[in-house]
Order: structure tokens, then C-alpha cells, then sequence
């Protein structure tokens, strides 16, 4: 059966068919899971709307370890609203949640009914983000809380010419700036969702929806890269739905000769680890 990008991607290829970078993924998501909880404040009774709910990280951690009393699982993708229905229908929580097929900019709910909005990871979807802000106000009654996690891709982007995902590519830069040169134009720096703000432009949004307090944590990293990424799971995941995995990038791009350039310059450094990590992360938490 086919499914949406989102389905696909959220379920499937951010891991490249790999268990080792699917627990990896985890590692990495269960912190911010954690913080974005946290943020929220959930008490006995609330009704929390998760917006954007993809696989449920947020909304299945809200029900397992807060005394939430309900739980709106929302997204755009009713490939991936029907997954989690059918993972809901298999627990004790059934009787707590609800699904709603809306996107962040549009909430099909009305004014001032849940105590809770939580996002991750959604903002970098959402184009008309004054909109969404504006519609997590909205939803929310009076002393609600909104908590949300943003990756900021604007930190370090673009990365300099000789660098590419981290690794020092300046025997083969020109090769390599066709690689990029594809995924700039699928996704404009000024113009596309992912890149199109920072941490600042979150505090300014949330402010201009009339939120009245409203803090914010940032985190960077720098650091060499560390995790044993494989060669073959790397080529097959693609850093978002929207874009190709690197081997397609590739197909794309490249000749056949500069492919086998690329990849016998590029292959030896990943599987040395001789590579950087940089990004940032933004927690925005308010109230209404």
C-alpha cells in the first residue's frame, strides 16, 4: 500500500532499513522528548494537543509518564494518524485520546479547549508560522502552556565549499557542489521552512501571538562526529521527507565518474570517523 512522504520517512527511511540507527535515532530523541514534556507542565486533567504527532513520541510519552487526562493526537498525514490509531487501539489508553487530521497552521478545534499544545520538530514544515503560533494561542485556554522543540538549521548553513555533511571534501569540492547545488535548489535557503528562521525568530512569533511569558533554551554543539554510522545506511537516508537520500542526490547529480570520485574520497572519512558535528536546538515554552 503506498503512504504519504511523511509516513514513509517518519517510519522508514530516516533510519535507511537499519535497527542500529534506529536505536541511535532514539538515543537522540528521548531527551527531547523528555524536555519537551517537561516544558509543558502537564497536571491531572489537562487535555494536551500534540500537534504534529508524527510517529506519537510526544503524545505516547505524555500518556505513559504524566497524569494527562487526554490526549489529541494531531498531524497533516492521515497515513500516519491511522498508524497511531492502530497502535492506540492495542493499549489501555484508548479511552483517552483523540485524532485529528489538521496542520499546525489550521487547527480544526475550538477556542480555549486543551491546557496543553506540544510540538517537535513541526515548525520546519509550517511556512505560514506566524499562523501556527497564532492558532496554538488560539486552542489554548487561559494559563495554557505551549512546548515545542525546533532543530535550527541555520546554525552553520551553508557549510563552506570544501565542506560537506561534516567532512573535509577539498579534493572533490567542485563534485560535491553539485550535490549541494541540488539540495539548495529543492530547498532555498531564504525561502524554505527549514531555513527560513532561528531561535530568535521563535521568541518574536510567540511573542506577536500574545503569549505572556515565554522562555527559551538553546543548545549547540560542535564536536567531532562519534557514532559508528555504516556507509551503505548513510548513502539510503535522507536528511528530511522532502529531499533525496545522498545516493539519490547522486544518481541525480553525478556522472558515473564523478560518482566513483565522490565516493572514494568521501567513503574512507565516514568510516574513520573524520568528520564534525554541528547543530543547534531550540525549546520554546510559553503561556497564555
Amino acid at each position: 500500500m503506498s503512504t504519504d512522504i511523511w509516513h514513509r520517512w517518519l517510519l522508514d527511511r530516516r533510519f535507511g532499513g537499519d535497527s542500529r540507527q534506529m536505536q541511535r535515532m532514539m538515543d537522540f530523541l528521548t531527551p527531547i522528548r523528555d524536555a519537551v514534556l517537561r516544558n509543558a507542565d502537564l497536571h491531572d486533567g489537562d487535555t494536551l494537543l500534540d500537534v504534529g504527532c508524527g510517529d506519537g513520541l510526544i503524545a505516547f510519552g505524555a500518556l505513559n509518564t504524566t497524569p494527562v487526562e487526554r490526549v489529541i493526537f494531531s498531524d497533516i498525514s492521515q497515513d500516519l494518524l491511522e498508524h497511531v490509531q492502530q497502535i492506540v487501539q492495542e493499549t489501555e489508553f484508548a479511552d483517552r485520546c483523540a485524532f485529528l487530521r489538521a496542520s499546525a497552521d489550521d487547527i480544526n478545534l475550538p477556542n480555549e479547549s486543551v491546557e496543553a499544545v506540544t510540538t517537535r520538530s513541526v515548525l520546519i514544515y509550517v511556512k505560514a508560522k506566524q499562523a501556527a503560533f497564532n492558532e496554538f494561542y488560539r486552542v489554548l485556554k487561559p494559563e495554557g502552556r505551549l512546548s515545542i522543540f525546533e532543530p535550527i538549521n541555520r546554525f552553520g548553513y551553508p557549510e563552506p565549499a570544501h565542506v560537506f555533511s561534516g567532512y573535509d571534501v577539498t579534493p572533490v569540492e567542485a563534485i560535491a557542489a553539485k550535490i549541494k547545488a541540488l539540495y539548495a535548489q529543492l530547498q532555498p535557503i531564504d525561502s524554505d521552512p527549514m531555513l527560513d528562521f532561528d531561535e530568535r525568530d521563535l521568541i518574536a512569533l510567540a511573542q506577536r501571538a500574545g503569549f505572556r511569558e515565554v522562555h527559551l533554551d538553546y543548545q549547540v554543539t560542535i564536536k567531532p562526529k562519534s557514532d559508528d554510522m555504516d556507509w551503505d545506511v548513510m548513502l539510503r537516508i535522507p536528511g528530511n521527507p522532502k529531499i533525496p537520500s545522498l545516493e539519490e542526490a547522486m544518481q541525480q547529480a553525478l556522472t558515473a565518474e564523478e560518482r566513483k570520485v565522490f565516493i572514494a574520497h568521501l567513503r574512507p572519512m565516514v568510516e574513520e570517523k573524520r568528520g564534525s558535528v554541528r547543530n543547534a536546538l531550540a525549546y520554546l515554552y510559553a503561556t497564555k
